[in-house]
């Protein structure tokens, strides 16, 4: 028995039945006309109601992106603010006397941040006690903090 191998039909008609398979050429088709049913790409419309939900979209995250940013900006505000009214509140604890009943402002630069503080003093009922309150204000005179304690003497 010899191992040679027999040339194999290329196509279906050697086998018997239906028609030679056929290569298409380098145009691929191209000589014949395009079905009305079958399309590709996308319609304007398509593109339209895409491009504006992702306007939408983007909006959104604009927004959020705006609302980060200004809460951040609070909060660091918030916490310069703190420190002013905190320093005052400790100064009127420290002291050797009890402070004087009237309000009083001055300006506290924290971070290069310039606050408006009134230190607002006020009696108790107990004579031996006395109520501090420290409101701070922007440059803009906003209210950022009002803190408060009461002070008693030694």
């Amino acid at each position: 028995m010899s191992r040679t191998a027999a040339p194999k039909a290329n196509s279906i008609a050697a086998k018997g039945g239906g028609t030679p398979l056929r290569r298409m050429g380098a145009a691929g088709g191209a000589g014949r006309p395009l079905k009305r049913g079958f399309s590709r790409g996308f319609t304007l419309v398509e593109v339209l109601v895409a491009l504006g939900i992702i306007a939408i979209a983007l909006a959104a995250g604009t927004q959020a992106t705006n609302a980060i940013t200004r809460n951040a900006q609070r909060q660091s505000d918030l916490l310069l603010a703190q420190v002013c009214a905190e320093n005052e509140l400790i100064k009127a604890r420290l002291a050797r006397q009890m402070p004087a009943i009237g309000d009083a402002g001055l300006v506290c630069t924290q971070a290069n941040t310039s606050f408006a503080v009134t230190i607002s003093t006020t009696p108790t009922l107990n004579p031996n006690f006395r109520r501090v309150d420290v409101q701070v204000r922007d440059a803009a005179e906003a209210p950022v903090l009002r803190l408060s304690t009461v002070v008693g003497r030694f």
